[in-house]
């Protein structure tokens, strides 16, 4: 049974695989964040749920990402991508008031850009939090760059006249 809850960590933490990606695992990873966003947007829920869900989905998160981390033996090894996705809760948020618009494809690649760009940058406060070891050092940098990214795409939508 253990084998099978440590199999199942690594499934979850590695993104069902996209974080085996021989190089930008993250890059990958974060494929998965706009489409667990495009299902819970499906559901049509309240704004209040959807961020009790992210909220739930960051601590599942923290759980997963230091057990993955601590089954690999490594400190914030780059194959664990579930920050990077669940993420994705916070950077489409612009969005949630039109959430199955026919625009989301596109939207969804701009959000995919500006998240990509300051997970790697790690501007102020993102590096600080990448410095914090397990679990919560690994998602809490993600969730700070989305927020950097959550409000570029804000404004970027605005700008492209969108709102």
């Amino acid at each position: 049974m253990r084998n099978i809850k440590n199999v199942t960590i690594l499934l979850l933490a590695r993104g069902l695989g996209m974080g085996l990606a021989p190089k930008a695992p993250g890059t990958f990873g974060s494929l998965l964040g706009p489409v667990l966003v495009l299902g819970l947007f499906w559901l049509h829920l309240a704004l209040p749920v959807y961020l009790l869900i992210s909220i739930l989905i960051f601590l599942l998160g923290v759980y997963l990402c230091d057990r993955g981390s601590r089954l690999l033996g490594k400190d914030d090894p780059g194959e664990i991508v579930f920050d990077e996705i669940g993420a994705f809760t916070v950077v489409l948020l612009p969005v949630f008031h039109r959430p199955l618009s026919t625009d989301f494809l596109w939207v969804s690649v701009l959000a995919f850009l500006w998240f990509r760009l300051f997970d790697i940058w790690k501007p102020w406060p993102v590096r600080y939090f990448d410095r914090i070891h397990g679990g919560w050092g690994i998602m809490a940098d993600d969730y700070v760059a989305a927020i950097y990214a959550a409000i570029c795409l804000y404004v970027t939508l605005i700008l492209l006249g969108w709102f």
